[in-house]
């Protein structure tokens, strides 16, 4: 299978920020890809609304001119049944898996690094095999915001339901931004390019 390379073609992309509906769950390490969502939004100079599906909430416009559409997307629903209303969006959009761009949290890389890539597993994130299952394909990007892992003997569950130390909190926002402009640069620059920028 030939893989789309960003920066090839203008579109239609499928950005969708990985997390948990309200506000219990808003300032969790698991909601990070809601974050980085929300500032997307904000280049795009406009709000989310909720999709006729009722399972997301979207963006429609451009991240940056020349470049692709984009499909800035929420899911509406847990963490682990993001795949549904993921599917449906490619299906309504006519968006291939390989136009897919999902944004999460990444318990394998320390806080404050990303990680830009195409394909692979779930490696137990609960979103991303939700993703996997609903497509029947891993073939699609992530950008990934490292959270680091739990320490001492706290559960993993626990730590991705908790919020950010208060010094993590206080550099959260670099590391977000930094996220979303790899966004842009996946879309607009390629994978290659984005990960030298921004695989520190």
């Amino acid at each position: 299978m030939a893989v789309q390379t960003p920066g090839d073609d203008h579109g239609p992309w499928l950005v969708v920020g990985l997390g948990n509906p309200g506000p219990r769950y808003a300032d969790h390490r698991h909601n990070v890809g809601y974050r980085v969502a929300d500032v997307l939004a904000e280049r795009m100079g406009s709000r989310f609304r909720s999709h006729k599906s009722g399972r997301a909430d979207v963006v429609e416009g451009r991240l940056a001119v020349p470049g692709p559409r984009v499909v800035l997307a929420r899911p509406r629903c847990y963490m682990n049944e993001s795949g549904g209303p993921v599917k449906a969006l490619l299906a309504f959009y006519g968006i291939a898996p390989d136009h897919l761009v999902a944004v999460h949290d990444e318990l394998d890389i320390g806080f404050g690094t990303l990680r830009i890539k195409f394909g692979g597993g779930d490696n137990g994130h609960n979103g991303l095999r939700s993703l996997r299952s609903s497509l029947g394909t891993g073939d699609f990007y992530r950008v990934r915001l490292g959270i680091g892992r739990p320490p001492g003997r706290t559960e993993v569950s626990d730590f991705v339901l908790s919020r950010y130390s208060a010094a993590e909190t206080s550099l959260l926002p670099v590391q977000v931004v930094d996220a979303a402009d790899a966004v842009v640069s996946l879309l607009t620059d390629g994978l290659e390019r984005t990960q030298q920028r921004f695989n520190t």
